[in-house]
């Protein structure tokens, strides 16, 4: 049976394209905010996680439209080539991430942060919740042919999928989706910015995923 695999976490999802999302034009004019840019290009660095235009205004104290303008002050100062960084969305947030260029070269030594060396079948087990979900520990089983109740708990336990609800059948298993986490470790700005499964292995996921 044809397997759709995810990489290995170690190699960040090396076959899902890295995605990042460009700011919107913001209406203000930006060239007279240096102080607010700098107050918000601190907000960015010190959060761990993304942070959206709202909570960057409660954060802050200024304005939305400040904070729109503040933000495309950085994303044109990082877009020159003396920058490595950039402004992504990832999840609806915000953040300060390396260009790709560069992250490409330096991932092996700073890509650890949510990376215990996942195993092959718990990848795998990943990318089948990640293209089905919500889905349960049953229709997983049905896809990838083997148990992987000793998978959904790691994965739980590295808080790259959650608990989405109980599906309505006998029994309301457990349906199970992933989380914000997981599109930060895998820089994506959604779950549609998965790499597209060609048509026999949507087939495939749909069909069994629905048993």
């Amino acid at each position: 049976m044809p397997t759709v695999n995810l990489p290995r976490e170690s190699d960040r999802m090396g076959e899902l394209q890295l995605t990042t999302a460009k700011l919107p034009t913001a209406k203000l004019p930006t060239a007279n905010l240096p102080k607010e840019t700098a107050l918000i290009e601190t907000i960015l660095f010190m959060e761990a996680d993304p942070v959206d235009e709202a909570a960057l205004s409660g954060i802050s104290g200024l304005s939305t439209e400040a904070v729109k303008a503040a933000l495309e002050n950085l994303d044109s100062r990082y877009a020159t080539e003396e920058s490595g960084l950039e402004l992504s969305r990832i999840g609806g947030g915000i953040v300060i991430t390396p260009k790709k260029a560069y992250w490409d070269n330096l991932r092996a030594r700073y890509g650890k942060k949510n990376e215990n060396r996942l195993t092959r079948a718990a990848m795998e087990t990943l990318s089948i919740i990640a293209y089905s979900q919500p889905v349960t520990r049953a229709e997983v089983e049905a896809i990838r042919g083997v148990k992987v109740d000793n998978y959904i708990r790691m994965l739980l336990e590295k808080n790259l999928i959650h608990k989405m609800g109980t599906k309505d059948v006998p029994g309301k298993p457990d349906q199970y989706g992933t989380t914000r986490e997981f599109l930060q470790v895998f820089r994506l700005a959604s779950i549609a910015d998965l790499p597209k499964l060609d048509e026999s292995e949507a087939e495939r996921f749909e069909l069994e995923g629905e048993h």
